[in-house]
């Protein structure tokens, strides 16, 4: 299986921290220069120093709340960098809470945040994968999309509508060489899955620890994920051997998602 990725320019959103900052150290190691992408340079920074590779990463400052600053910057950099073959659209979700409850704006800000600027992306990088003859674009969403979480009523929502973007989009790239494919993580030992224990823990009135532990159990492998272990599908998804796989929505679960 050919999983070298030399030769290759990815650009990683969200990836200061967790599965994006995971995905650019799995991609780099395979021989990718990275681009990250994210609002904190400091943190930019620290990531970019700990990449394998001695040179060709480098990254960009956007906020994905701020949808306009996000295309000038990123045009800005593609003006000077004409090169680029994957783009990993990923993003820290919505605050917890039920649909019902949640303001029209709340809905407004998290589509934005994901969805059109996931569109601003894909519109600005797309026509140097045609010209490349080679593209993939891999969202990191959730597993929502096949079961919904409760307590994530605005997730589940922008969640489901990315999915259906990128299947929608799937065929209409397959032609030039280009994927779309959604991986949907479960469980995984990041900070914003401590947040949701920790929402959770004060919600329904039971420690940190009984959370964690009851939501381990409906895992059947029994624990959480290491981003890592996410990372490594983002990396089958980015390859060459990957290239008839498309338009698909991959759970890197566990086997919790109950649906086929």
């Amino acid at each position: 299986m050919n999983l070298n990725l030399n030769h290759k320019k990815a650009f990683v959103c969200g990836s200061t921290q967790g599965i994006g900052k995971a995905a650019a150290i799995e991609l780099a190691s395979l021989g990718c220069k990275v681009t990250l992408i994210a609002r904190n340079e400091k943190k930019l920074k620290q990531v970019i120093s700990e990449l394998p590779g001695s040179s060709g990463h480098d990254y960009i400052v956007a906020d994905f709340t701020k949808p306009d600053e996000l295309r000038q910057a990123v045009k800005g950099y593609l003006e000077q960098n004409e090169e680029v073959h994957i783009l990993i659209n990923n993003g820290g979700g919505p605050a917890p809470g039920p649909a019902l409850e949640a303001s029209p704006e709340n809905f407004i800000n998290a589509f934005q945040q994901h969805l059109v600027c996931y569109q601003i992306l894909v519109q600005l990088t797309v026509p140097l994968m045609k010209k490349a003859g080679y593209g993939r674009i891999i969202n990191i969403i959730s597993t929502s999309v096949k079961e919904p979480i409760r307590n994530l009523g605005v997730s589940n929502t922008i969640r489901g509508a990315v999915a259906s973007w990128a299947k929608t989009l799937a065929a209409e790239l397959a032609p030039f060489g280009i994927t779309v494919n959604n991986i949907l993580p479960g469980f995984t030992a990041t900070d914003r899955l401590q947040g949701l224990i920790e929402s959770r823990s004060k919600n329904e009135g039971l420690s940190v620890e009984e959370v964690e532990k009851a939501m381990k159990n409906s895992v059947p492998a029994g624990r959480f994920a290491d981003p890592s272990e996410t990372a490594a599908a983002i990396a089958f998804l980015a390859s060459e051997s990957a290239g008839y796989v498309n338009g698909v929505n991959l759970p890197v679960d566990g086997g919790k998602t109950g649906c086929l």
